[in-house]
């Protein structure tokens, strides 16, 4: 998909800011330090320049996962059901309205919104969008537009941006890297950011419970070499039971391990949400394009990493995954 980027939404984006007093920053449901840090990052910004700020998720009771609670700017969190009236709402990192959950009438009915996102999937709800594909990260396109504001970045602020730069591209180790995204880095890195505390923080401090369901969770994945016309595909799944004590966010790391198999060009792991729900997470390493995938699932991404909701239980969900990746892969 083009980019929706371009000067005059810029300059309407600029406008909406300028002329609001009260504005509501939007995560998508479990967000993960992307969307978190984003909304935090850019809400610390909009508060330097006199403006009131909430930031929340679409989850009643919403409190911030334990392994995102250090990020800068927490204070600003809101649960849904106490949120005071905005007259601008920003949503970051949200590929499409489904994603923001319990708050998305909020969105719609809002007076003025913008919608900051690098998904390619990105379904083009809100009234200014925000959206470019080649960004790394939604992070980046945060700090442009704090740039656009001529807001001083603040230690806090670096620190916000910098951790959904590094967990979007997996420490700077996925195909989104580019030079602009290093050269951001850098520039957060001047900022003051301490760079080998916050990546301690965010891929290296995990509670021994997250271990262990990690390490059952590996011990359980199946291998399907013929899936994906023969490329291979690696799953495994867990469920509520599985991950006593923990979140949802928990899970997401579990991924990372399994994407490392040779034998499989797709990794996925079918995680069971707080409702019963199973939501899939997809990985590929080179020729799959899983976000289309997930797009014709109802969910969305990028080419090489993705994600969707399941309505079926885990069997059916399972036989899903693999006929609908066999399809895709055959054409």
């Amino acid at each position: 998909m083009a980019s929706f980027s371009s000067t005059p939404e810029w300059d309407k984006a600029i406008s909406a800011i300028a002329e609001s007093s009260n504005v509501l920053l939007l995560a998508h449901v479990t967000p993960d330090a992307d969307a978190l840090g984003s909304a935090l990052g850019l809400g610390l910004a909009l508060q330097s320049m006199g403006k009131e700020v909430q930031v929340t998720v679409g989850e009643v009771g919403f409190t911030t996962p334990s392994s995102l609670n250090f990020l800068p700017g927490t204070d600003l969190i809101c649960t849904p059901e106490n949120l005071r009236p905005a007259d601008l709402v920003i949503s970051c990192d949200v590929s499409s309205d489904a994603r923001l959950g319990s708050v998305k009438s909020i969105l719609e009915a809002a007076p003025a919104s913008i919608a900051i996102d690098h998904h390619p999937s990105f379904t083009g709800f809100g009234k200014i969008h925000l959206v470019d594909p080649k960004a790394a990260a939604t992070a980046e396109i945060v700090l442009e537009l704090i740039d656009r504001l001529e807001v001083p970045i603040t230690l806090d602020i670096a620190s916000a941006i910098y951790s959904g730069l590094t967990t979007d591209t997996g420490s700077f180790k996925y195909q989104s890297t580019t030079s602009h995204t290093l050269r951001t880095a850098a520039r957060l890195l001047e900022a003051g950011v301490d760079s080998a505390n916050l990546s301690r923080l965010l891929f290296d401090n995990e509670p021994l419970a997250a271990l262990v369901m990690m390490g059952e969770a590996v011990s359980r994945a199946t291998l399907v070499p013929e899936a994906a016309a023969g490329k291979g595909l690696v799953y495994t799944s867990v469920s509520i039971e599985q991950r006593p004590g923990l979140d949802e966010l928990a899970v997401e790391r579990v991924i990372e391990a399994l994407r490392k198999t040779s034998e499989a060009e797709v990794a996925a792991v079918l995680k069971q949400a707080d409702d019963g729900h199973w939501k899939v997470s997809l990985r590929s390493k080179t020729t799959v394009d899983v976000g289309s995938l997930a797009n014709q699932l109802g969910g969305g991404g990028h080419k090489y990493a993705s994600g969707y909701s399941s309505k079926g239980d885990l069997n059916q969900t399972i036989s899903e995954l693999i006929n609908s990746l066999n399809k895709a892969s055959n054409h």
